[in-house]
């Protein structure tokens, strides 16, 4: 459902509505449909659908959307690839922190990852796969994953600020409904675990066991790395194995990103 995410407030400049329209038109694109039609793209935004065949129009004029007209239906535009590109290669962030978290994939053979929130979902920026074994996901930079089920998630629930986490909480009740107490009751733990241990664990797809920490920078967004193996170890022994290695990343993560902004400044 769209939603403008502006702040009524008389310092805060105006935002364009049209524009705002037309990226939550393009956020409707997402893995699994190549196509979709004025009607399907009103159903994820919940605009209406004059305003979307009038967006769609602008859009591919402007070469973002590809129009295919026996179908009726739109798919995206290679120029927003290239956005994606120039976003990661010219990241100082990702540049600093990239080869830190390959190191440690590459010498534990495991799966090392970082990520961002937005909105109710959790999006990897970079993923380093070195897993003993082949996994059948393949996770790469740019897939989102669920935040309420994921150690991402939970890591950066149990650092955001009160009135956040609350709205998103809010979602997930909502949205899982019959399995919402034991999910609420996990993210809970989860965020005694960051308090206590720096870290929290979940395995919400079969075998694989996933650490992940909260990384809380000023002037930055709340990036979460994770580690992940593949395994039929229990989560304590995989504990034992990832959690130091993760945590000491994070310090050199830190560390690094405090170097940015010296640098910057």
């Amino acid at each position: 459902m769209f939603m403008s995410t502006r702040r009524q407030h008389f310092e805060e400049p105006t935002l364009n509505r049209s524009l705002e329209r037309g990226i939550e038109i393009l956020r409707a694109f997402r893995p699994g449909a190549d196509l979709l039609g004025n009607g399907e793209i009103a159903e994820r935004t919940g605009l209406s659908r004059a305003t979307v065949s009038r967006l769609t129009q602008t859009l591919v004029e402007t070469g973002m959307l590809e129009h295919d007209r026996s179908l009726r239906a739109y798919r995206l535009a290679a120029p927003v690839l290239s956005f994606a590109h120039a976003m990661r290669a010219g990241s100082p962030v990702l540049n600093t922190v990239a080869p830190l978290m390959r190191a440690l994939a590459e010498k534990l053979r495991i799966n090392v990852g970082l990520a961002v929130p937005d909105r109710d979902e959790m999006v990897y920026l970079e993923s380093v796969r070195y897993n003993r074994r082949v996994s059948l996901r393949n996770v790469v930079a740019g897939q989102r994953v669920p935040m309420e089920l994921t150690s991402l998630g939970r890591a950066y629930l149990a650092v955001a600020d009160e009135p956040r986490r609350r709205a998103l909480m809010a979602q997930f009740r909502e949205r899982r409904q019959s399995g919402w107490n034991q999910i609420r009751d996990e993210i809970r733990s989860a965020a005694r675990s960051v308090a206590e241990r720096g870290f929290c664990t979940a395995s919400w797809q079969p075998e694989v066991v996933a650490l992940a920490t909260p990384i809380a920078v000023e002037d930055r967004p709340v990036y979460v790395l994770n580690a992940s193996v593949t395994t039929k170890a229990g989560i304590a022994e995989t504990e034992s194995m990832l959690a130091g290695p993760l945590l000491q990343l994070s310090g050199n993560v830190k560390a690094a990103l405090a170097a940015l902004e010296i640098r910057k400044a």
